[in-house]
């Protein structure tokens, strides 16, 4: 019974990212984050990794760093989710963003994208988050064109994480996009449907790591 109250409390992307949060102080870090990743799951460290290779044995340091939804963008079906949000490390002063892609299959929240970076200014942890949905009208005219060029990551066995990917949701109402270049920058575009067309609701830029 606890079991499926607890699952049914998690109903949106803010609840799941709320509880990779909490299971990151209660379980540690790198445990939540192999918990909650998806098999096919993307990080970046910075070049980017296959999560759960990346994540598997790997110590959990004595205190997690903290982080908190700010923002969310949300398909209309629910399907994908996008969450973004400052972090902060106390152990070392350090402090950032995050974006975090979530899809929703199974009856379960998984994330299959996780990116950000430093900031020269903290920004405080928000107490909630603002959630923007796409919109309902007109997904059964969404052209199919509108989302040429997303590739959609597949793990291969022994094959690298790629450089590029994306995805959408079932009902094409939320569409997003990554690609790294060759020095190691990095840049995300997603879209989010408005009922007439689609409004660019993301444009991330990740600099490139120091040499």
């Amino acid at each position: 019974m606890l079991a499926l109250l607890a699952a049914a409390a998690i109903v949106t992307a803010v609840d799941a990212e709320r509880a990779f949060i909490e299971d990151s102080h209660k379980q540690g870090q790198w445990t939540a984050f192999r918990k909650w990743a998806d098999g096919r799951a993307v990080m970046f460290t910075p070049a980017p990794v296959w999560a759960q290779e990346f994540l598997k044995g790997r110590k959990d340091p004595p205190k997690s760093i903290d982080w908190a939804p700010a923002s969310s963008w949300v398909s209309c079906d629910g399907t994908v989710a996008i969450n973004r949000g400052p972090w902060k490390n106390e152990s070392s002063g350090a402090h950032g963003y995050f974006t975090t892609v979530w899809t929703h299959g199974s009856g379960n929240w998984r994330w299959v994208y996780d990116g950000g970076a430093d900031l020269v200014v903290p920004i405080a942890l928000p107490r909630e988050a603002r959630v923007m949905r796409a919109s309902c009208k007109g997904r059964a005219n969404i052209p199919a064109a509108d989302r040429g060029g997303i590739v959609p990551v597949s793990r291969e066995a022994d094959q690298p994480a790629p450089t590029r990917g994306g995805g959408a949701s079932a009902d094409g109402s939320l569409v997003y996009e990554w690609k790294v270049a060759s020095d190691g920058a990095r840049h995300l575009d997603a879209r989010l449907w408005d009922g007439k067309a689609y409004r660019p609701v993301i444009a991330q830029n990740v600099p490139a790591p120091p040499k």
